[in-house]
Formats: structure tokens, sequence, C-alpha cells
């Protein structure tokens, strides 16, 4: 095959990546503006126009009682608008006219829909592929005879340790934490058998301190598990598990969502102390460019990475941080305690501002992952 046709089809093959993880972002961002859209009309707010997208429109749809849907020119946003949001408006149907506790459910009902349909496809995922959980492709030989005797062997699917069900790399460390070379660590494992793979309960021997720097110290695990290392990676691999009962299975997708929730409060709190850098994140270009690769992959991986950044978008909105969800959450709640609203001109400004100081860390965050 000529390098001209090679190329091409690797171009063809990132175009479609990026689309996919457009349509990822795209999906997400509609579902969760389609959630207020539905909590505001439960509750008889005004909704001016719902849009897919953002910048000039490119069609519209008027409904007889002039609420306006439109498709924008690009399909990375969205919005709800409500009358009387960021204006005054005399109408009691406006936003800002209802009470506190309705402005509150319907703000809160966009990252509900995301998490929603993050759950859905995590459990589509599980149902359909199995449960991706750690793999021990490889282990490095053993130094003792207690490291011989009590070890992970090659290709062991790590299903818990202490007890503790594995989703994350993050959730070994949690059960590692503070133990040093030569403990003895409890680990649930669907292990393979002259019988087939079968799961087994067994000692290991940690072969290195767990003292992890941050949540991106992948390599100290694996050091501690005794995982092989190849041209400077470990070989630990993701692999599908379909060993888990119909209730456990859907358990199990509500763990793992919650999981990647608490994991996005652990990054914010590392970053807060230092422990992490920039580095560790990444504004939208990442975002795509992460989500198209993963993506490519298959099915699983798609439903997978869909499901994280509905998870993720979620709990994003929700931190009382100006200009997302929270923080207007934070405002209405101020409201319903004090009887009177926050001055709504600086309540404005100050989502204006972080809005901008929001726009201005992702691409921030884009920029160092370049340098």
């Amino acid at each position: 095959m000529s390098p001209n046709i090679l190329s091409a089809a690797g171009a063809l093959r990132t175009a479609g990546g990026v689309l996919l993880a457009l349509l990822i972002l795209l999906v997400m961002v509609t579902v969760h503006e389609f959630g207020h859209y539905l909590a505001g009309k439960a509750l008889g707010f005004k909704i001016e126009e719902f849009a897919v997208g953002f910048g000039p429109r490119l069609c519209k749809a008027v409904k007889k009682n002039g609420e306006i849907f439109s498709l924008r020119a690009f399909p990375l946003g969205g919005f709800c608008a409500f009358a009387g949001e960021d204006a005054e408006d005399p109408d009691p149907a406006a936003f800002n006219n209802k009470k506190p506790w309705r402005r509150i459910l319907v703000l809160l009902a966009g990252p509900l829909m995301n998490y929603l349909l993050a759950l859905v496809l995590l459990a589509v995922s599980f149902f359909a592929c199995g449960q991706m959980l750690l793999m021990a492709y490889r282990v490095a030989p053993p130094e003792s005879g207690l490291q011989a005797a009590c070890s992970l062997q090659n290709e062991d699917v790590i299903i818990a340790c202490e007890g503790k069900n594995i989703y994350l790399t993050s959730d070994l460390m949690d059960a590692l934490e503070g133990r040093r070379a030569g403990d003895m660590v409890r680990f649930t494992l669907s292990r393979r058998t002259d019988a087939g793979r079968a799961v087994v309960e067994v000692p290991v021997v940690l072969r290195a301190d767990a003292a992890f720097e941050n949540l991106t110290d992948n390599a100290a695990v694996w050091r501690c598990l005794g995982i092989a290392e190849e041209d400077g990676s470990y070989l630990v691999y993701a692999a599908s598990y379909r060993g888990f009962g119909f209730w456990e299975t859907l358990g199990r997708a509500f763990s793992y969502s919650a999981r990647i929730g608490g994991t996005i409060f652990k990054v914010l709190g590392q970053l807060l102390t230092g422990d992490l850098g920039l580095s560790a994140f990444g504004g939208p270009v990442t975002t795509i460019r992460i989500t198209s690769e993963v993506a490519l992959r298959g099915l699983q991986h798609f439903l997978e990475i869909a499901a994280f950044i509905g998870v993720n978008l979620a709990v994003f909105n929700l931190l009382p941080i100006p200009a997302l969800d929270g923080s207007k959450v934070v405002f209405c709640a101020i409201e319903w305690v004090r009887k009177k609203p926050v001055n709504r001109k600086a309540e404005a400004i100050i989502h204006a501002v972080g809005f901008v100081l929001l726009l201005g860390f992702a691409v921030l965050a884009d920029v160092w992952q370049i340098l």
C-alpha cells in the first residue's frame, strides 16, 4: 500500500475521531440544556430559546407560544434562554420572578440529566461489553520465595483490593496508600486456570512502598504490584470482564459513576494544594483530542468516554464557581434565606468575570499541554 493511501486513511481516521468527539460533547451539552428546559416547562418558566450549538443561527423553528428552537453554527455548546434571566422582566413567568426553590430545581436539572445519561451509557456498556478492569498483563519475576508465592500473575484481572472494588487506578491508590514494601495485601482476582477463568482471593506482597505523589503517579502503583516494565511503560492494560450478575453489574454502573465524580474533587483538591500542576489539566482542544483517540478504539471505549464526560460535566457544573450552575444555586439559596436577592447587577458582573476566568483557564490549560 502506498504512503499516500496510508496517509489519507490516517487523516480520515483522525477526522472521524474528531467528529465522534464533537458528537459526544454536543450531545452532552444538549442533554444538559434540555434538563433545564424540561424542568423550566414543568415549573411554569417562560422560555425564549433552546439552542443546539452556539454562534450564528443556521435555522430555527418557532412554536405558537413564541419559543424558538434553533440550530447554530458551532457544535460545541448550546443554551436554554429563560425570559428575565439576564434582565428585569415584569412577567411573573420570568426566571428571576420565580421562587428561589423553583430556580434551584431548574438549575440542578441540567447536571442531573448529564448524570442520568452517563449512568445509562455505563449500564449499556457493562451489559453489552462487560466492565473494563485493570489487568496485570505481565508481572516482573519475583525477587524472593515469598514474592513468588504471594504475587500477581500474568493476565490477572483486578476485581477488588482489601475488600474494596477497583474501578480506577486511583481506587488502588486509596487501598494501598501508606503500605510498605513487604506488606501483605488481599486481592480478589479473575485468574486464568486450566479450566478457564476463576475468581480467586490472593495475598500479594508489595514490592515497593505505596507512596504516591498525586493521582497521576500511576508508575508507583505498578511498582508496588510488581508489574513488568517495557520501553518505559508498565504492562498493565484494561480488560473487559463479564463475571458479574445482573444486579451487581447495575450496582457497579452506579458505583463507577460515583467514583468518576469523586475523582474530580480529588483532582481539584490536589490542584489547590499544589500536588498537581496545570499539566494535569486540559481545555477544549485537549478534551477533543483525547476523546477522539479513545472513541475510535471501539464501542465500549466510546460509551465509557461519553459517560466519563457526562459525569465530569455534571459534577463540574455543580461547583460553586461563578458562571456555573452551582454558583447560581448558591445565589438562589442566599436569596431564599435572606428573603431578598443579591443585587442583580453585582451578581451578573460576578458571573461574567467567572466566565472570562474559566475561559482563560481552559485556554491556558491547552497552551500548557502544547508547551
